[in-house]
């Protein structure tokens, strides 16, 4: 593999014309598929293989109509102290605004607060429930926007007026933070190299590389149903590895001119050393994302594979475009140790009395392995104890910033109705196969009104053919609790009683239970997912370090980063540590999906630092060094090089913490601190010290393994005869 993509940087080199060229024309063809695309909501959300999603299907065949999975607005409304909701003022601004609101051409039903007996036992509070044709990712502004103007109308008249439900579903806004970690990323680059011009480079790249992926992913977003957070994602991480990838190859090209090689002769072994380790890196990170379809979560599918293919370009621009830019900028990139006019005046750096941090730290992990592995281990295992009690939930109303009508609301319904009036369950009744239907109906009603933690259940409303009914249950507890998640499982427990009984089958949906399927089918998903990306990781990593330990070292390290990253979540947004530095303006349950979520994607971007830093180690091993001294060396080379990549990813995800959206603000905290906890605690400390006790045992293959393994040659060891007989090296003129 070396010895091609070390024909492939020259390549790109010496036609780099034509590279750019091509490179210009797919962000251009992009870019126009893109703008000419027709616009696309957020993308619709379902989970096959639940029990929710089984009865909101059969709803939309017995219900036709209905839309059951129609967006939802509940209008909240306040009297002025002092007032009831029945007084004839408030009561008549009240039914003027359930005019106005039924108006729109998405709403399917509006259900006036009088008539609905939506008024609260002290009349101070009433709410108008709005039912609406298309789901809340695929609302339209307008029909938000009239709803929003709706209850202007009811403030104006003096009521205090709120909105809940999944019909304000927006896109995520990440803020000004977002453009700061981009900001920060570039000045690291700078002190990195030094140079204005080599530090552009990778941002400029990464930026073309997640231009083409969010403007295909624009592109694609109707006939694919992509929503706005797939884009975000793919944002994030391409930002992250774009930048990374461009560093490393970068990054070797200025050792290779300071070993006096001619720059063509540097940009190909640039590729062809480190481009390896980017290629297998890349190949980390795209099977942990597309490895997230095992989970069967369409919509996780979807930003995975999104994903996974805005890293594939960030790749394939860091083996072919890199090269090309470098060799436009000619001498504006210096060898390293050398700093350009405005940073250094051009100067030579002198040589050090001394060795750099790298190989002063990696001195040092070599003499003490013991003790630096029991620190790095002790260390993370302390920050993984809050871990122990992570909850699991996806967020509502409730989980929103006091500041959000949404929040408002919620809060109001509580006061007026209850903690579990916001999260009300959905029991559908199927008794087609029952001989006396209405006798079934009433059956469930008085099972359900027998168990504990039951508020309210309404009389069964069946549909036009009476073969189905719908029975709505109002919960003690709030949406968010394990006692509403246990009356859920409770309910669907007298499923069996009750088709023996009556011949009727019984399915519990609506949003609180949709939540609490999807937890579980990711917990359930977890184990699963985890052996086949480290499974594949694995076979993958013994072909790039013929090793087994090495993989292994590796792994395990992982888990450690995750299990002490996971922890930090838990402690800011389950126990509120550190909640105001980071905005969190709600503690609750950690989302469903960030575990495997960030299994998936911190598991990839960790391969990265252990396949640029341990390649580099491996090198100098089969170059003739010994065990102790390859780690040094690959500490020299590449220290500084991945010191430099975690703080640039580290700001990166950072800066989607400011986001509005808590999904994007979890995630980009999650893996901002994952990544500093794989980077220097993992790779830096414990990976040495490892490695430094294995000694040459560490590089130990059964022989029957090493015939069969394909030598990819990661290190590049074929480069010297390949150089050799090119002939092409030459000092570089000052």
């Amino acid at each position: 593999m070396a010895t091609y993509l070390y024909k492939l940087g020259r390549f790109a080199f010496r036609r780099r014309h034509f590279v750019a060229l091509l490179w210009v024309a797919l962000l251009t063809l992009a870019g126009v598929g893109a703008a000419s695309a027709p616009p696309a909501g957020n993308s619709s959300f379902s989970i096959p293989g639940t029990e929710a999603q089984r009865a909101f299907d059969l709803l939309e065949q017995r219900f036709p109509g209905m839309s059951a999975d129609g967006a939802t607005a509940r209008v909240v409304f306040q009297a002025p102290e002092g007032q009831k909701m029945t007084d004839p003022g408030n009561k008549a601004a009240v039914e003027k605004t359930v005019k106005e609101l039924g108006s729109g051409s998405e709403v399917a039903s509006v259900a006036d607060p009088y008539t609905g007996k939506a008024v609260s036992r002290d009349g101070t509070i009433a709410y108008a429930s709005v039912k609406y044709k298309v789901s809340g990712m695929e609302l339209e502004d307008a029909s938000r926007d009239a709803l929003k103007e709706s209850a202007g109308h009811a403030r104006d008249a003096g009521l205090t007026v709120e909105i809940g439900g999944d019909a304000l579903t927006t896109a995520p806004e990440t803020g000004s933070s977002e453009v700061i970690g981009i900001a920060i990323a570039a000045v690291v680059l700078v002190i990195t190299f030094g140079s204005l011009i080599a530090a552009g480079l990778p941002l400029l790249t990464a930026i073309i590389g997640v231009g083409i992926g969010v403007s295909t992913i624009t592109a694609l977003a109707n006939p694919l149903d992509l929503g706005s957070t797939t884009s975000t994602l793919a944002t994030m991480i391409g930002l992250a590895v774009g930048i990374d990838y461009a560093l490393f190859i970068v990054s070797r090209y200025r050792a290779e001119l300071a070993e006096g090689r001619e720059r063509e002769e540097a940009a190909g072994r640039a590729v062809g050393t480190a481009g390896s380790a980017v290629v297998f890196a890349g190949l980390t990170v795209v099977i942990a994302l597309v490895g997230l379809s095992v989970v069967n979560i369409p919509m996780l599918t979807k930003m995975g594979v999104a994903a996974a293919g805005t890293v594939a370009i960030a790749v394939l621009i860091a083996l072919t475009l890199i090269p090309a830019l470098l060799g436009y900028a000619g001498r504006t990139v210096k060898p390293a140790g050398e700093k350009s006019k405005l940073l250094g005046g051009g100067r030579a750096a002198k040589k050090p009395g001394r060795p750099n941090m790298g190989t002063r730290w990696a001195s040092f992990v070599v003499r003490r392995p013991v003790a630096v592995l029991l620190l790095g281990v002790v260390g993370l295992g302390a920050a993984a104890v809050p871990a122990a009690s992570l909850e699991l939930g996806l967020p509502d109303d409730g989980s929103q910033p006091v500041s959000t009508t949404q929040r408002r609301a919620y809060d109001l319904l509580s006061d007026g109705f209850g903690p579990g009036f916001n999260g009300p369950l959905m029991v559908v009744v199927d008794a087609k196969g029952s001989a006396d239907k209405k006798a079934a109906f009433a059956e469930v009603g008085d099972e359900i009104k027998g168990l504990k933690d039951v508020v309210t259940v309404t009389p069964p409303a069946p549909n036009k053919a009476g073969d189905t009914a719908i029975i709505t249950v109002v919960p003690k507890s709030q949406p968010s609790s394990a006692t509403t998640e246990d009356l859920v499982h409770a309910i669907r427990d007298k499923s069996a009683s009750i088709a023996s009984a009556t011949d009727a089958k019984l399915l519990v949906t609506g949003a609180t239970a949709m939540n609490i399927d999807v937890s579980q089918k990711l917990n359930d998903a977890l184990l699963p997912y985890l052996a086949l990306v480290v499974g594949l990781a694995f076979l993958l990593l013994i072909v790039v370090f013929r090793s087994i330990l090495v993989p292994l070292k590796a792994a395990l390290g992982f888990l450690l980063s995750v299990l002490a990253a996971l922890g930090a979540v838990v402690a800011v947004f389950q126990w509120g540590w550190l909640s105001g530095l980071m905005n969190v303006e709600q503690t609750g349950p950690v989302m469903s999906m960030m575990p495997i979520f960030m299994v998936g994607v911190v598991f990839g971007l960790a391969m990265d630092y252990e396949v640029f830093l341990v390649t580099r180690m491996r090198e100098a091993y089969v170059h003739g060094e010994n065990p102790g001294q390859a780690v040094v060396t690959g500490f020299r080379y590449s220290a500084r090089v991945v010191t430099a990549a975690a703080v640039i990813m580290i700001a990166v995800f950072s800066g989607f913490i400011g986001s509005s959206e808590s999904m994007i603000k979890m995630i980009g905290f999650g893996l901002a601190i994952a990544v500093f906890f794989d980077a220097f605690i993992v790779r830096m400390a414990i990976v040495p010290a490892v490695l430094a006790l294995l000694g040459r045992r560490a590089w130990w293959l059964p022989a029957w393994l090493e015939r069969a393994l394909p030598n990819v040659d990661v290190e590049g060891e074929g480069l010297r005869t390949e150089s050799d007989t090119d002939g092409e090296r030459e000092l570089v003129r000052a």
